[in-house]
């Protein structure tokens, strides 16, 4: 076993054993105003439209026990950092005047909404951040991940598959963004790791063997594949066998193919990183 193999495979036991003392009743959610961040830190709720589809089943299930806020740029400073959470005591459904009775004449007063109620507000000594802005809904994570988390990336928890290719990512310095937003005309796509390069971007999908090879989802992904082909992304597909089992060979094709599309971006200064060819390598496009 290779050091690579050793180190993700020793990391993804870590973080199932804590996810599955932890489950994943932690939420950061979206502040995109002011006015919401003001009644968070004197008022301590937060609120959620029941009509939305993105409603996080912590919440609609009432099993939440924290929620942190993740902040856009409006925040200046703070904009794309998590620095303020707490600890949930009640999350009931309420009409909105009830929420907002200071806003008269609202066409919105009968529209229900989760009510999240919680404890006093605590800043985080060093805040997670973003590297790369985006705007971010929610993300269903865990206690642990959130406590073990410098980067917004570090917080998701997909599967036990995406953290063992995530660690060796970042073991071989090849920055992405998980569970990445695409909007589309026809749909929402969330991509399990976008990579930013200088003339095409990479979507990385991780295909758990169960899920991915039922002639219904081989379809799907077929279709999906090609939507995001035509806006310009390339796609690669790793089986669990290619991370569990050819990890560095999966890495060195990602390599590969960042070189191929002109390096990797680097967020700070705007400029991009290419890779050492590894010699003993099977070209990814000789075939």
């Amino acid at each position: 076993m290779s050091r690579l193999v050793g180190i993700t495979r020793c990391y993804t036991l870590k973080v199932i054993s804590m996810a599955k003392q932890n489950n994943k009743d932690f939420l950061v959610a979206l502040m995109n105003n002011k006015y919401d961040f003001k009644i968070a830190k004197e008022q301590n709720w937060y609120r959620i439209p029941c009509s939305t589809k993105m409603v996080p089943k912590s919440v609609a299930n009432k099993t939440l026990k924290y929620i942190a806020f993740y902040h856009t740029k409006i925040f200046n400073k703070d904009a794309f950092s998590i620095r303020w959470y707490s600890d949930v005591k009640k999350i009931s459904i309420v009409k909105r005047k009830m929420l907002l009775p200071e806003i008269q004449n609202d066409p919105k007063a009968e529209d229900e909404y989760y009510k999240i109620e919680f404890n006093s507000l605590n800043e985080l000594s060093t805040p997670i951040i973003s590297n790369r802005p985006r705007r971010l809904l929610f993300i269903p994570t865990t206690f642990w991940h959130f406590k073990n988390s410098s980067n917004i990336n570090d917080l998701f928890y997909e599967s036990p598959l995406e953290e063992e290719l995530w660690e060796a990512l970042k073991i071989a310095k090849i920055e992405a963004e998980r569970q990445y937003l695409i909007n589309t005309d026809v749909k929402l796509f969330y991509l399990d790791f976008a990579i930013f390069c200088k003339e095409r971007n990479i979507n990385i999908e991780c295909d758990g063997d169960r899920f991915h090879l039922s002639e219904l989802n081989v379809k799907r992904d077929k279709n999906r594949n090609n939507i995001l082909s035509s806006l310009g992304w390339s796609i690669l597909r790793f089986t669990t066998e290619d991370i569990r089992r050819d990890l560095n060979t999966t890495i060195g094709y990602v390599k590969e193919t960042i070189n191929r599309y002109g390096g990797i971006e680097i967020i700070s200064d705007k400029t991009y990183r290419y890779f050492e060819e590894d010699q003993n390598q099977i070209n990814l496009f000789d075939y």
